[in-house]
């Protein structure tokens, strides 16, 4: 999806002096120069959460497990576009379902995802390859689980909502639990 728009660039630059013809059933002819950029990267990042979302729905039937959450990239894709609120309530659920689940799923922060990350998962992620170079040739050594990255998104979601003080009480519990229950294993 993102080697679409990339691609689509690629050929705009090109063709940057001559008008390209659009046709749409709504729309008449529209010049190349007319067309909103910031729209059709929204609708093309739409279009990649929903096959995302769609790619861990199969996941989850075929190889699944009762633990697997396939809304992960919803919840970034509210955290990114600032509706805390849904992000918050996604995290929790996806929180709730793996909390104690023996396997969970990890979220990849290879670059073809990272513009669904906020700062600083992308400075995080940017450290680590920075580190260790080689981290680059193995997609698996740039992922989060989706525990971690569901109490990241819920912790975020309730300082920038204002959530009080005991709710981010409860995430430690939670933390602590992840902890124990998920293990970081270093090589």
């Amino acid at each position: 999806m993102i080697t679409d728009v990339l691609a689509l660039k690629s050929v705009y630059r090109k063709f940057q002096y001559r008008p390209i013809t659009v046709r749409n059933c709504r729309q008449e002819t529209l010049n190349a120069a007319e067309l909103n950029t910031s729209e059709l990267v929204e609708l093309l990042q739409k279009s990649a959460v929903e096959h995302l979302t769609t790619y861990r729905q199969v996941h989850a039937r075929d190889f699944g497990s009762a633990a697997f959450v396939t809304t992960d990239f919803e919840a970034l894709n509210a955290y990114k576009h600032g509706d805390y609120q849904r992000c918050l309530l996604l995290s929790i659920q996806m929180v709730h379902k793996q909390l104690y689940a023996t396997r969970v799923a990890n979220v990849c922060t290879h670059p073809m995802f990272i513009h669904m990350f906020d700062e600083d998962i992308v400075s995080l992620t940017a450290l680590t390859v920075i580190v260790d170079p080689k981290c680059r040739d193995v997609l698996s050594n740039v992922c989060i689980n989706q525990v971690t990255l569901s109490l990241y998104l819920m912790t975020k979601c309730q300082l920038t909502l204002r959530h009080s003080v005991m709710s981010l009480v409860q995430i430690l519990d939670c933390i602590e639990v992840a902890e124990r229950r998920h293990p970081v294993w270093i090589i």
